[in-house]
């Protein structure tokens, strides 16, 4: 018997690269999305659109105007462009149609005009079609974002989760509002956002609140709130926190009148937080800073010449003013910087340039290991000052008087533990505590501001060693050896100048030890990863 050949499927024929010319309507170029149309298909309307005068493109390029789809959704398409243009490197911002729009311009002969039932309904991938990293450590940040509005809403019932003593919901407002501060550009409806992690039901009912109406009627309830604006009122004054703001309030306080009246105890830090309230809740200038960090270097080469002063916190990160000034006192070798401090503060003292100062010794040991993960890991133990220093004022409420009242902390760190401290006192908080959640959970380690420690190795600390002006060796040293393992090494990075820059800054200035970045390019999330 003899075998009949199968019948090979016959190929549709592949539409023509392009037409001679631009045809007889040259402001129109079409692109047919072959998905669920299919090729057959695609090349019949191909075919019939060139006969009527079109021009229709093979492959999309930036000349495109018109993208055409049959059964797909808006989503699909946007998607399906987004990968064009990654492929062909070019931009464009066609107009994304659905097949509606081609057959009526077929029958009309020409390019009928452009309707709303005829455009394909878009919710933009976030931030622009790419995925989000979970971690606020992991994402770029602008210090100058365009969801301002909607952020300080989410940071307003943060604080008064924070006051009202529930961290979660705290943590979970904060977070989102985190999210919104990474996207590139402003947020113009809900459906924008998609799967983002860290935004929860009551962070989204928030934001298409303040989306649709400009404010959120939870978020301004909670600002007449006699509560809210009385733990406002009492958390600013320096040296008051949380828990004895709310006892004052139980209390029955509400003002600084009746902290008066009722001859309420307070300690040397408060009563020095209540006389420069107005100073000290004035926002601390970079210029302010700078020259408060000039100040505190000439009396350290006084007393210990080599050492170092580096300003920390948000002017570390490039914002232009602060509520305190951050400086980190070390010495190149190890040991040198014991007792600095004290020598350091009592001239300035009696230069006239500390109006209070309250000073801690160093408590941290090494060996002992990290503290237990949720304890008290964003704060440290190292030997400190916290002061408020008498500064020539450059206006503002001191001006009149001729000086202005500052907070100024001052940190002292063996250089063994400096990278680590200057991680931690870099912040912002949110920051700290996000990568010290990665740290923990994707590489299982701890880091605090004094070590990282690797928990598959018994909790031995890894030590940074000085190979360069810019680079660190890091090195695990267990108790039995006198001299450390090699282990990785890490780029010890200085602040950019575009990090200092208002026009564009980064809060991300430092790496953390032994964790680096694998990618800062925009639109590709940097991700935390062991150095090799």
């Amino acid at each position: 018997m003899a075998l009949v050949p199968l019948k090979r499927r016959r190929r549709a024929p592949s539409p023509p690269a392009g037409p001679p010319g631009p045809g007889r309507f040259p402001a129109v170029v079409l692109c047919l999305v072959e998905k669920r149309m299919g090729a057959s298909r695609r090349a019949f309307l191909t075919q019939l659109a060139r006969a009527k005068g079109f021009r229709v493109d093979r492959t999309y390029s930036a000349a495109v105007t018109h993208v055409v789809s049959e059964q797909n959704s808006g989503a699909e398409v946007a998607q399906w462009l987004e990968q064009q243009r990654e492929e062909c490197g070019d931009g464009g911002d066609p107009a994304l149609l659905d097949i509606s729009w081609f057959t009526e311009s077929m029958g009309a002969g020409r390019p009928v005009e452009i309707e709303s039932r005829h455009r394909l309904r878009v919710a933009a991938l976030a931030p622009h079609g790419r995925q989000m990293a979970p971690y606020a450590c992991q994402r770029r940040t602008p210090l100058l974002h365009s969801n301002q509005p909607l952020t300080e809403a989410l940071e307003t019932l943060a604080e008064e989760a924070g006051f009202s003593g529930s961290e979660g919901r705290s943590l979970a407002f904060t977070r989102a509002a985190s999210v919104l501060k990474a996207l590139p550009g402003r947020l113009g409806a809900l459906e924008e956002l998609g799967p983002l992690p860290g935004i929860g039901e009551h962070s989204r009912r928030v934001i298409q609140d303040v989306l649709e109406d400009g404010v959120c009627a939870e978020v301004e309830r909670v600002k007449l709130s006699e509560r809210y604006r009385t733990m406002k009122l009492f958390t600013k004054i320096f040296g008051v926190g949380v828990r004895t703001a709310s006892r004052w309030y139980q209390e029955g306080l509400r003002t600084f009148l009746d902290l008066q009246e009722r001859s309420t105890k307070l300690t040397r830090q408060q009563q020095a937080g209540l006389q420069h309230y107005d100073d000290l809740n004035t926002p601390v200038e970079r210029s302010e800073a700078e020259s408060t960090s000039r100040a505190v270097q000439e009396a350290v080469k006084r007393f210990l010449p080599g050492a170092s002063v580096t300003l920390a916190g948000g002017f570390r990160r490039g914002k232009p003013r602060g509520h305190d000034v951050d400086l980190l006192l070390t010495h190149p070798e190890e040991g040198r910087e014991v007792g600095l401090l004290s020598r350091v503060v009592s001239w300035l003292d009696s230069q006239g340039l500390i109006l209070y100062q309250h000073s801690q010794e160093n408590s941290y040991g090494l060996r002992e290991g990290p503290e237990p993960l949720g304890g008290r890991d964003v704060m440290d133990r190292f030997e400190r000052c916290f002061s408020i220093f008498r500064l020539e004022a450059q206006g503002g409420p001191g001006a009149a008087r001729g000086w202005k009242a500052v907070r100024v902390d001052l940190v002292v760190a063996p250089v063994s533990q400096f990278p680590f401290a200057l991680l931690g006192w870099t912040g912002s908080r949110h920051f700290e505590r996000e990568l010290r959640r990665f740290a923990s959970r994707e590489r299982k380690m701890v880091l605090n501001s004094h070590a990282l420690y690797d928990t598959r190795t018994s909790f031995y600390p890894l030590r940074p060693k000085k190979k360069s002006s810019s680079t660190w060796a890091w090195s695990m040293c267990p108790p039995h050896r006198e001299t450390p393992e090699p282990w990785s090494t890490c780029p010890l990075q200085r602040p950019l100048a575009a990090q200092e820059s208002p026009l564009q800054p980064w809060k991300r200035p430092l790496l953390p030890p032994v964790l680096a970045a694998s990618s800062v390019f925009p639109g590709d999330p940097a991700r935390l990863v062991p150095v090799d």
